[in-house]
């Protein structure tokens, strides 16, 4: 019925351990998830038809979600997280605590910490961090690899995280992300601005068809996103001479507020809509002003300007309602300096 399953170009890897298999099916007409079974003997149906729902499957680099629908010939890509082998070891690094206490701790990640042990980031990670900060206190419900963790922040985004020191807060935190009852939101320096000035931004992501190391937003397929933004303030614009009428903003600071959580969600919506974060090397496309890439030098800015702020949330255990805010950290707090004399 298929060839045997190939590995795509040695394993590619992404920021978050993601790596692609290929297979060809030579003849459809069953049951999608039934056909991948067979060509990818390695995966189980339930965990297909989990990789189908999340919109990380495409056929001829189209992305398909059915399980249930009928399969069609072509060459299938699932993008799967890499296993990482080994057992993450506890790091003696400086973490900044918000709040702990014996169920679970809220801390401000730097940038640049990767959450969790993946291809090029084996250590260093808030895991490693956790398991010396808390020892043996940990949840154990995410495995190994992911002892505590029940959401994530790209490597290079800094800010607010929870983390499950029981297994009964990290059962009710996950309960809570998944329900979408988090109040999350987000800072961002962005190229130009959004218009309107506050709005909400509804799409599908999924993986991009052309290149599966990025996400994108699809046509079909892949996940619902919802994103709400306010533009704060707008930097660069000025009055064109002879009218009222102001140059559009070289840069913006959005606050964005999470109603669903995938993956790069708020870089791949701000770039959708003509404003890609400052520094973001992925979603970044096109390039700022001059200024703006003088400010960008200036503040020592290295990475995607984007931090969460705010993370609010009911305690699984004890009812309390916990609510956590921090500033963005040296690198954008220089950047939003240099961005306000322009």
């Amino acid at each position: 019925m298929s060839d045997e399953p190939l590995l795509s170009e040695d394993l590619l890897a992404d920021e978050d351990g993601a790596i692609v298999l290929e297979a060809r099916l030579e003849k459809g007409g069953v049951r999608l998830d039934k056909a991948l079974t067979e060509i990818f003997p390695t995966l189980s149906r339930a965990r297909l038809q989990a990789l189908l729902a999340e919109g990380v499957v495409t056929r001829d680099g189209a992305p398909v979600s059915v399980a249930s629908g009928k399969a069609q010939p072509g060459l299938y890509a699932v993008a799967l997280p890499a296993v990482v082998s080994a057992i993450p070891q506890p790091e003696a690094i400086p973490l900044t605590v918000l709040y702990e206490d014996a169920h679970l701790i809220v801390l401000d990640k730097a940038a640049g910490m990767a959450v969790h042990p993946a291809p090029g980031s084996e250590t260093g990670t808030l895991v490693n961090a956790l398991l010396h900060h808390c020892a043996a206190s940990l949840s154990g419900i995410g495995g190994v690899a992911r002892p505590g963790i029940v959401h994530r922040l790209d490597k290079h985004t800094s800010g607010v995280m929870v983390a499950a020191k029981s297994d009964a807060a990290h059962a009710g935190l996950s309960a809570l992300f998944a329900a979408h009852d988090i109040e999350r939101t987000y800072i961002a320096l962005t190229r130009g601005t959004l218009r309107p000035e506050h709005g909400r931004i509804i799409s599908n992501l999924g993986r991009s068809t052309g290149d599966r190391k990025k996400m994108a937003v699809l046509n079909s397929g892949g996940r619902e996103a919802i994103t709400d933004y306010v533009v704060e303030q707008v930097f660069g614009a000025s009055p064109q001479k002879g009218s009222r009428q102001a140059t559009p903003p070289m840069a913006s600071r959005i606050a964005c507020t999470l109603h669903t959580g995938r993956t790069h969600q708020i870089r791949v919506h701000m770039a959708s809509k003509g404003a890609p974060l400052l520094g973001d090397p992925v979603y970044g496309t096109g390039s700022p002003a001059n200024p703006v890439r003088e400010a960008i030098a200036a503040a020592g800015l290295t990475r995607q300007a984007l931090h969460a702020a705010i993370l609010g949330f009911i305690h699984p255990i004890t009812g309390e309602t916990l609510r956590f805010e921090t500033p963005p950290p040296e690198d954008m707090r220089r950047l939003e300096e240099g961005l306000s004399v322009l």
